[in-house]
């Protein structure tokens, strides 16, 4: 019994990495090109952008959040036509028509034309995140979801680790390479075209679900199947998209959400900005190639912990605290930057910071996966997704805004503070007792009656 045990174990571990690094790599890429398309004009903007343009720092956040309006417009009606329609179209159709609008950007004439494309972008990407996110549904059993969401979420601090100094250079040295374009336009452009690329390639390549995976032998197919339709049988019972969009647990994930994705778009959009203000604030100045190289730092370590941390969750079997902690350590990182001496000292609270806010990102999205299943998980998600991308909108601007009042960084970075403990202290009290160590099979009616 236990030989056949640590066979079945064995093969089930090398099903595993073959399902893992053919999947996730490839999603993860997608999701880079994804983040740099709709955060690049946080490297445009102290770069020429903002004084083409005649922008703001609130002018610049409604730029950057006007995007999650229509981001947020078409959010589950995307994810209900992936459901239905099959990940490889539906992502397909994302990538090609999001990279089409985000390489126009590069002509706008002025801030309202740059808004109305903005607005497009989010628009055509709608549906690109929750989407991927119930597509490795389809492939991982919760035991191993966390790790899977990790490396498609790591393309978050790696759109800054390999982007910004990309991004930086693009800038820099493209001036006139395309007649008439000056070096952020010429950025904008050129990141534009990845997307339409991938779309192409994600239309021949990406697969649906492990019964049409010719790269699967009949056996594994079998196998992930049979666990996968176990764990979907034995969990979770709200399948109707209706009961998911009413439901009080689902609301507050999409608040716990928020409050974390308030401080990573803060931080996204306005960390070059943050950099070249050391010259006013420590006497220090950066060319546009040194501010993306520090750019760098922060998000090379955050990359690192989402991979470690989500290690961690997946051996423990438990998301909740590992949303918490590390939320509420970026709080603190923040408000140690606020106060720094120097540079040094700034950096290195922004990136325990960043560090806290990404490593809480793929544990929280093991519990809304828990949670619901089907066409529900279709439509949960992208309301999850949705109410958290508000932030996207809210962030940016109110932190452009404060600066703008004040005449400092510190008092948007104070919200974000403050909306990290609540995702963490929502976390702890509604959630602690639903997503712990203990396998979702094995919870009893009582318990699962006791959380409804």
């Amino acid at each position: 019994m236990t030989a056949h045990h640590d066979f079945e174990t064995a093969e089930r571990i090398r099903l595993r990495k073959k399902v893992l690094w053919r999947i996730s790599p490839f999603v993860g890429l997608m999701y880079l090109v994804n983040y740099l398309d709709r955060t690049n004009l946080s490297f445009a903007a102290p770069e020429g952008m903002k004084a083409d343009l005649g922008m703001t720092a609130a002018g610049f956040g409604l730029a950057s959040g006007v995007f999650f309006l229509g981001y947020l417009l078409l959010e589950v009606p995307s994810n209900l036509a992936l459901h239905r329609f099959g990940a490889r179209r539906w992502l397909a159709r994302i990538l090609v028509s999001w990279g089409v609008v985000a390489s126009a950007m590069a002509f706008v004439p002025n801030a309202p034309w740059l808004y109305a494309l903005r607005l497009l972008l989010g628009m055509a990407e709608a549906g690109f995140v929750p989407g991927v996110l119930l597509y490795l549904t389809y492939w991982f059993p919760k035991k191993d979801r966390v790790r899977a969401m990790a490396l498609f979420l790591v393309a978050i601090p790696l759109t800054s680790v390999v982007g910004a100094p990309v991004a930086s250079a693009l800038i820099q040295y493209g001036h006139d390479i395309v007649p008439g374009l000056s070096g952020w336009r010429f950025m904008i452009l050129m990141t534009g075209v990845p997307a339409v690329v991938l779309g192409l390639v994600c239309w021949f390549c990406l697969t649906d679900k492990p019964a049409d995976a010719k790269w699967l032998t009949s056996h594994e197919k079998a196998m992930l199947t049979t666990e996968l339709e176990r764990e979907q049988a034995s969990g979770e019972r709200t399948h109707r998209v209706r009961d998911a969009l009413l439901r009080p647990k689902v609301w507050l994930l999409g608040l716990v959400y928020f409050g974390v994705l308030y401080g990573m778009y803060s931080i996204g959009f306005f960390l070059p900005t943050i950099i070249a203000d050391f010259r006013e604030q420590y006497g220090v100045r950066f060319s546009a190639m040194q501010v993306g190289l520090l750019t760098m730092i922060p998000y090379a370590v955050a990359a690192a912990g989402m991979i470690l941390w989500s290690r961690h969750s997946d051996a423990k079997d438990e998301v909740v605290r590992h949303v918490a902690i590390p939320a509420a350590i970026g709080g603190l990182g923040i408000a140690g930057a606020m106060y720094a001496g120097g540079p040094v000292l700034a950096m290195a609270g922004i990136t325990v910071g960043t560090t806290g806010i990404l490593a809480s990102m793929p544990p929280f999205w093991g519990m809304p996966t828990r949670l619901l299943t089907g066409a529900a998980a279709a439509g949960g998600i992208a309301l999850v997704n949705s109410l958290g991308n508000v932030s996207g909108f809210v962030g940016p601007y109110l932190t452009g805004w404060l600066s703008d009042l004040t005449g400092s960084q510190r008092g948007g970075l104070w919200i974000v503070l403050v909306f990290l403990f609540l995702s963490a202290i929502i976390s702890i009290l509604v959630f602690r007792n639903r997503f712990g160590g203990l396998p979702q099979e094995q919870e009893t009616p009582e318990e699962k009656e006791k959380v409804k």
